[in-house]
């Protein structure tokens, strides 16, 4: 599991105007069984989507298509967990 840490570079007016086109491709990657989870940071300083299912380079590439990431209105860093305790309400979203 990866979890992939958005920081904003720009104004929230320019995520604002990008947030569509984030939308769609937040949405083409749950399609794909790549994201599991994501939302913003409090207070709106970024974001952060939970991903699995593919390996490090292929989610590197994945980021690259992020309108936040292509445009530089956000920075990405990239981190992977090996999960060894979590709730079994949990078992279908980490195994």
């Amino acid at each position: 599991m990866f979890i992939i840490d958005l920081t904003y570079n720009a104004t929230i007016e320019a995520i604002e105007k990008a947030l569509p086109e984030h939308i769609r491709y937040l949405d083409k990657h749950y399609e794909s069984g790549c994201f599991i989870a994501s939302g913003r940071k409090v207070p709106r300083s970024g974001g952060i989507i939970l991903a699995k299912g593919v390996s490090r380079e292929e989610l590197e590439q994945v980021t690259r298509e992020d309108p936040f990431v292509r445009d530089k209105l956000a920075t990405v860093r990239i981190t992977e967990l090996a999960a060894t305790k979590y709730h079994e309400d949990l078992n279908d979203l980490i195994l």
